[in-house]
């Protein structure tokens, strides 16, 4: 059964909240996007990370991070970019709708409010890209408001400090009520940063250190002995198989590209022509669809991808065009294809032909 919220009587000597800010002024982690003890945070740089870490390992984000803010460091310098620039920096990343919206909320900010950050969770959330989870991140951490942050990290945290029994995504209310309860209105952004920590160091998945834990007295699955078994979750159903063919097509020192539309899977991004991705795809029929006419080879090796609804398999076809010849309506020709705005997918298409030979043959 669930349990019922925890309020900290007046008086307790240590309540959760107190437990975790001792042990996050100890143990915090020093992160290019977080202000040092003493020091004002920057709404920009936290606005950047969280959209960043969106689905996102530190590890993989800090680099992204320090280009962004090389070369954009305020939000009126990343609004004024085309966001094109902005596509091609975020290659590689992954889910590059944050990307666009990304592009669009530092518009917003400079049209509707000059270029300065709104304070509250209300007017943060009016802005694209930005969720409940962005917005409690950005009020909290930036701007010291009473809000929460409630990302997997937290939610995992909360489900074992209370054994709840829900299942995730039902659970989700219930949790962010829990984290309400124990916030900590003198130190909202601390707060925010250490549940962030604890969840990411100490409260991981696999293999809790609940011994190093400074919630452990407070923690219902701690105390069973089994912290993995939280949070529950509700089975999830396997992803579908789709299936397409990408066409690799060379003239001279250029390549053959197009950019996808604007809105949807990948949007903005730049992609070898191809088919459709189906479940029903039919290689044999994937010449249909090539861009131009030419004599083309299938590769041996294919290219697999995992989108968040379902997994991709691409097929690779190879062909050298003709001198002078000009690309199709919505194609393109580059010589320098590091400089386009390329997804992971491409990206393996890429690796996958190097590695095949074809690339370096005259």
């Amino acid at each position: 059964m669930d349990q019922p919220l925890r309020q900290t009587p007046k008086g307790e000597r240590c309540s959760p909240a107190a437990a975790l800010l001792a042990w996050y002024d100890r143990q915090r982690r020093d992160l290019p996007w977080r202000a040092k003890p003493g020091e004002t945070a920057d709404p920009y740089l936290v606005w950047l990370s969280e959209i960043m870490l969106q689905q996102t390992t530190v590890t993989a984000v800090k680099p992204y991070f320090d280009a962004f803010r090389r070369r954009w460091p305020d939000v009126a310098a990343l609004a004024a970019a085309p966001v094109e620039a902005v596509m091609q920096q975020w290659a590689g990343l992954g889910y590059y709708a944050r990307a666009r919206n990304l592009h669009a909320c530092a518009k917003a900010v400079v049209v509707w409010y000059g270029g300065q950050f709104p304070a509250t969770e209300a007017e943060l959330r009016q802005l694209p890209g930005i969720g409940p989870y962005t917005a409690g991140a950005v009020a909290a951490i930036a701007f010291g408001r009473q809000a929460v942050a409630v990302d997997g990290n937290v939610e995992r945290v909360i489900a074992r400090l209370y054994a709840i029994d829900t299942p995730l995504p039902a659970a989700k209310p219930l949790i962010a009520a829990h984290a309400r309860s124990l916030l900590d209105p003198e130190r909202p952004g601390d707060f925010a940063q250490a549940m962030m920590d604890l969840g990411a160091t100490i409260c991981t998945p696999r293999r809790p250190l609940c011994g190093l834990c400074p919630l452990n007295t407070f923690c219902l699955a701690a105390a069973r002995l089994s912290p993995e078994d939280w949070p529950r979750k509700a089975a999830k159903a396997a992803r579908p198989a789709r299936r397409g063919a990408a066409f690799f097509l060379r003239r001279g020192a250029e390549l053959l590209l197009r950019t996808r539309p604007p809105q949807g899977l990948l949007g903005g991004m730049s992609e070898f022509p191809g088919t459709e991705w189906s479940a029903d795809y039919d290689p044999t029929n994937a010449l249909r669809d090539a861009p131009l006419i030419a004599d083309y080879h299938r590769l041996d090796v294919t290219v697999m991808h995992q989108f968040t609804h379902f997994i991709l398999t691409l097929d690779i076809f190879v062909a050298d065009g003709r001198r002078g010849t000009k690309p199709p309506q919505g194609c393109r020709w580059v010589s320098d294809i590091e400089a386009e705005a390329l997804p992971s997918v491409m990206r393996k298409v890429v690796a996958a032909v190097r590695s095949s030979g074809w690339w370096e043959r005259a």
